[in-house]
């Protein structure tokens, strides 16, 4: 279970940005503290200007995990994982959000939302945060990714 006095950290562009509206509110009603990095209206804008405040959240621990939304997911995953200590995940399905989680220690789920639907964003944010790193080989692995 995941620990709700944690706050989260939510951005997306143009193209998530219904999306990341409903995520903040199914988020909060659920109890957990939500940090909206933007876009605060819908007009279009730069992927980048929006992954990067999430990052950077994560990266200082600011936040205990972060959720991204673009057209594809692919500009903020590419994006967050610029940073050092991001493990931004790609996921358009819940059992990638798990894997993720279980064997990569993502922190930052990134959502295409243009190829998913509302339900099942949530349901991936949902599995995302309610599911715990395994370690153990797995930690082995994600102790390689930094560069």
């Amino acid at each position: 279970m995941p620990d709700i006095a944690q706050p989260l950290a939510i951005g997306s562009d143009h193209a998530g940005f219904e999306y990341k509206a409903e995520l903040v509110n199914f988020l909060e009603g659920k109890g957990f503290q939500v940090k909206d990095m933007g876009l605060y209206e819908n007009v279009s804008v730069d992927y980048p200007d929006f992954a990067h405040p999430v990052a950077y959240a994560v990266e200082k621990r600011e936040v205990s995990l972060g959720i991204l939304i673009c057209g594809s997911g692919n500009g903020v995953s590419i994006t967050a994982n610029k940073h050092q200590g991001i493990r931004a995940a790609l996921c358009w399905e819940p059992e990638l959000a798990r894997l993720a989680r279980s064997h990569n220690n993502a922190n930052i789920i990134c959502i295409p939302g243009r190829f998913v639907d509302l339900a099942k964003a949530k349901e991936m944010v949902d599995v995302f945060l309610h599911t715990e790193f395994e370690g153990g080989r797995h930690q082995n692995r994600v102790d390689k990714i930094a560069c």
